[in-house]
């Protein structure tokens, strides 16, 4: 399968079987054990971030893209905070969710610009953009290249989470147990933190922060880099 085609499927994933099962995830409904830890996963990624952000006590002042947005789970929280946000995501389906949740959550002034599109076709300048769990879509070549795109559109800050690669991750990838469920459509590319790292600072990053998320089904390295 080609690059190509693994944008095709994530694209058509998230806007048929995949947007069902996601929105319950990030949503606030019932759901079964795995999705619920995952849930429980991704608010901890989602939490982290906030805190380092809130704690630079500036985030009213900050242009911010949220690249990959889902449902609006960090965009949101973002926007509330006074953040001028732009969000994108590849499925029309996650950004339509993510505009209706915005609607109900935030005031008229404080809704974040939502738009349907990729990674690759990002445009425009950012004091901060924040790209979460999406380089598991990425396999390492390509996650390098997206790396750098968005380097490009940030000025001073480059927020990025992924599964990380270790002998434990890989193996419990290899026997399935990973992303478990009927509805899983997509590849899962883990990657090095040490490789991530050397990719940004090849374009021109420097590590601040650094987390590891973790429940039983959901696993996250956050690195927080500026220049």
């Amino acid at each position: 399968m080609t690059a190509v085609d693994d944008k095709t499927v994530v694209r058509e994933y998230f806007n048929a079987t995949g947007f069902d099962r996601w929105r319950r995830i990030y949503g606030d409904g019932e759901v079964n054990k795995v999705q619920l830890d995952i849930r429980k996963g991704h608010q901890k990624t989602v939490d982290t971030v906030m805190a380092w952000f809130m704690a630079d006590g500036n985030l009213a002042e900050l242009t911010v893209c949220d690249a990959g947005c889902g449902v609006g789970s960090l965009s949101i929280p973002m926007a509330a905070a006074g953040a001028r946000v732009y969000a994108s995501d590849i499925s029309e389906k996650m950004v339509g969710e993510a505009r209706e949740r915005a609607q109900k959550l935030l005031g008229p002034d404080q809704i974040p610009t939502f738009e349907a599109r990729d990674l690759e076709s990002l445009e425009g300048h950012y004091h901060s953009v924040i790209c979460l769990d999406v380089l598991i879509h990425y396999p390492q070549d390509k996650a390098a290249e997206m790396i750098q795109h968005l380097s490009a559109l940030a000025e001073s800050r480059l927020v990025l989470s992924f599964a990380p690669k270790t002998i434990f991750y890989t193996a419990l990838k290899k026997v399935g147990d990973f992303f478990p469920g009927p509805s899983k459509a997509t590849r899962a590319y883990l990657h090095r933190q040490a490789d991530v790292i050397k990719i940004l600072e090849a374009n021109g990053w420097t590590i601040q922060r650094t987390a590891f998320n973790k429940t039983q089904f959901y696993f996250s390295r956050l690195l927080e880099a500026t220049r």
